[in-house]
């Protein structure tokens, strides 16, 4: 709980006069709009706000409202999204809109309770929209946050435990100003992303160093406490850009694997990188689709890093020979269809798809 040390007037005073001085001029903090608050938070999911942010401007300018987003096609809702990853991000986002239109007449659910009900809102997003657009008295806190209350108040419990997520939200709610819980919640989550950064943070200028637990004891590097990641998986994918005529073969993805409702290549997965073309021939649907045409290997490899999974992926770009595209497609998947070139532009694409495109000059 909180120390003898803390003064919770004295540490909200400080932390409302240091965001007021070194906050980011970001588009999101200019509106109380809860879409458009809503639409950030789930962008900023697992992305940087420098990268971020080009993409909010350009939802917003598609889609200005929770109704335009809801009446949109879902795969142009994907070409969008594309090169943010977690697609499930973008997929959820478009459920939700729906639903919100659907179940609420196009109006947010006002309390962290409810909208955390709704479909990808974490604990932390729901408080967010809620204190953000509505100022409910309710602590957000992230990653950042985590990392400033663990430094300041000395906290050793791990972040991904039941029982330390608790720790942090029982010390969270005697700290939230209740006049102020939105700019409260901003300059928590500030804080954390430009002053208390993960490394090397400059202790010397922060205004909460004659308390911060872990600066007096020379801990920064310690705190916070988080669970071992998961190890990352090899993956070894081999795709095959066959192409007819200038037009491309791709299917959409569907089942529980990656990239759900975006456009790929057919291909196969192998147990290591070493593949070679007569491996390819080997397999007797691929072989007998590779048989129709000219096989090139692309020499340059590609790495895609996800979360748990690292891909290494080569592609082989074969050329069909005339008027063959019909049998293959029925050979090799029944969603498998060609697509000109101003029609592959616009599929949702995996961004690794797209950059072998543009290394290829194809698009």
């Amino acid at each position: 709980m909180l120390g003898d040390s803390i003064d919770v007037l004295e540490f909200n005073k400080k932390l409302k006069t240091w965001y007021l001085r070194n906050h980011r001029k970001l588009p999101w903090r200019e509106t109380n709009d809860p879409y458009k608050i809503w639409l950030s938070e789930i962008i900023l999911q697992q992305t940087r706000v420098a990268q971020g942010t080009p993409y909010y401007e350009r939802f917003v300018t598609a889609y200005p409202t929770v109704e335009a987003l809801a009446g949109a096609d879902e795969k142009d809702v994907l070409r969008l999204w594309q090169g943010l990853g977690y697609y499930s991000r973008a997929r959820n986002m478009h459920f939700t809109a729906r639903q919100i239109v659907a179940e609420f007449d196009a109006r947010f659910p006002a309390t962290a309770v409810k909208l955390e009900k709704l479909k990808g809102l974490g604990a932390y997003t729901a408080a967010a929209i809620a204190s953000f657009a509505f100022n409910e008295v309710v602590p957000a806190i992230d990653g950042n946050v985590y990392r400033v209350m663990a430094r300041i108040f000395g906290i050793y419990s791990d972040i991904l435990s039941p029982a330390g997520k608790k720790e942090f939200l029982d010390i969270a709610r005697q700290l939230i100003s209740t006049s102020d819980p939105a700019t409260y919640n901003q300059a928590m989550i500030e804080f954390g992303a430009i002053q208390c950064v993960p490394v090397s943070p400059d202790c010397e200028v922060c205004p909460f160093n004659t308390v911060c637990y872990a600066y007096l004891h020379k801990v920064q590097a310690a705190l916070p406490v988080k669970a071992k990641k998961v190890a990352v998986k090899n993956r070894y994918l081999h795709y095959f850009i066959l192409e007819d005529q200038g037009r491309l073969a791709l299917k959409e993805r569907t089942g529980k694997d990656i990239w759900k409702g975006l456009y790929d290549f057919p291909g196969i997965e192998t147990a290591s990188a070493d593949v070679s073309p007569e491996d390819l021939m080997q397999d007797n649907i691929l072989g007998k689709v590779l048989e129709k045409g000219v096989l090139k290997e692309i020499v340059k490899p590609y790495i895609h890093i996800l979360t748990h999974q690292r891909l290494n992926v080569k592609f082989w770009w074969v050329s069909l020979r005339p008027g063959l595209h019909p049998g293959v497609s029925e050979e090799l998947s029944d969603n498998l269809s060609f697509y000109a070139p101003e029609e592959v532009e616009t599929l949702p694409k995996p961004i690794l798809i797209d950059n072998v495109l543009r290394d290829e000059r194809y698009l």
